[in-house]
């Protein structure tokens, strides 16, 4: 049964997904950048604006699966020997050094924790948006979930063309991704509402609200929860990916 293309109310204009070749990716929602003992929290940064994004993601977890829309989780990690860092003087490891990368921590859960270490509780997905079976997890070490990572050979496997966006920090990891996307001619739609970040806060535009607009003008299109989910459901999709899977 032929899936009705769902039609997403956005920025600059509505946009059409096929729910057969669109995937959702959900950026680095993980402990270090929105719980409590994660790095940002740790290093003194308010993530509160982080935290308000679980909410409407998880709601839209829920639709994207419902209408059989792929689920891929990207996780920013490093190696235990720091081995994928960067050389001495580079940017990233310069920058990830300052925030404490590697650093060994008390997690919440009593375990030892390292930042932004692969397999420990710091870059574990937040628990209200834990993946489930079928989902994918792709680890990455820059901001972008393009760079060296296997992504885009599993979209093009899964026939991949349109992208919707969660995730942490917009300007850095998210807007990072989403230009590398559009450079390999994916059409991305971020929700504006599943995404967020402390830095820039304070100004009169925030670094969250300069990537939307940069995104929205060249780079793809904004959205929010409430619109995806309403294209979702006015598209009938759930129903027919329940019925497809039935058959």
């Amino acid at each position: 049964m032929a899936m009705e293309e769902l039609s997403i109310n956005a920025r600059p204009h509505p946009v059409g997904l096929d729910p057969a070749h669109a995937a959702v990716i959900v950026v680095d929602m993980q402990n270090d950048f929105g719980a409590v003992g994660g790095m940002f929290e740790r290093r003194g940064l308010d993530t509160s604006g982080n935290r308000a994004a679980v909410k409407p993601t998880a709601r839209v977890l829920e639709a994207a699966r419902r209408a059989g829309l792929r689920i891929i989780y990207l996780k920013m990690a490093f190696q235990p020997d720091l081995s994928d860092l960067g050389a001495a003087g580079a940017t990233n490891r310069d920058r990830h050094l300052f925030f404490g990368v590697g650093d060994i921590v008390d997690a919440p859960d009593g375990t030892k924790g390292r930042v932004l270490i692969r397999d420990t509780w710091n870059t574990d997905i937040v628990p209200e948006l834990a993946s489930q079976p079928g989902d994918t997890v792709v680890y990455k070490h820059r901001f972008s979930g393009f760079f060296e990572t296997e992504l885009d050979a599993l979209l093009r496997s899964f026939a991949i063309t349109d992208l919707v966006f969660t995730g942490w920090t917009t300007s850095i990891c998210v807007e990072s991704t989403v230009r590398d996307a559009m450079f390999r001619d994916y059409r991305c739609l971020v929700l504006e509402d599943c995404t967020a970040e402390p830095i820039g806060e304070g100004l009169s535009r925030s670094n969250h609200e300069a990537s939307l607009l940069v995104i929205e003008t060249l780079l793809g299109w904004v959205s929010n929860s409430a619109d995806f989910i309403r294209g979702v459901e006015r598209s009938g999709a759930g129903v027919e990916a329940q019925a497809a899977q039935l058959a």
